[in-house]
């Protein structure tokens, strides 16, 4: 059974180049019916132009499946961690001028 087991796990390789991450403080998402893309955004201070980092475009199903992950994720960091302070979660920043394609 154990056998069986190891024959169906997923090997997921990582390369350097996407191991060391890109930063991201933006997100945007939109959707259609069929799919959910996420944009991320890397908005520096003082820049007028804020540059698409990583685009990701994900299937409903897996957009709410991403959803169920980070919130059980959120709350074992905040077990660890303590809660996270968003302070007015009413307050959405100001973006100006989003032109651009998608």
């Amino acid at each position: 059974m154990e056998k069986k087991h190891a024959e169906n796990q997923l090997q997921i390789e990582l390369n350097d180049e996407i191991a060391q991450g890109t930063y991201a403080n933006l997100a945007i998402i939109t959707h259609s019916s069929s799919e959910f893309i996420l944009d991320f955004i890397r908005v520096m201070p003082g820049l007028p132009k804020a540059g698409v980092q990583s685009r990701i475009i994900l299937a409903p199903e897996h957009a709410k499946r991403l959803l169920r992950a980070l919130e059980d994720n959120i709350r074992k960091y905040e077990s660890v961690f303590g809660p996270l302070d968003l302070g007015d979660e009413n307050i959405i920043p100001p973006i100006m001028n989003l032109g651009g394609e998608a």
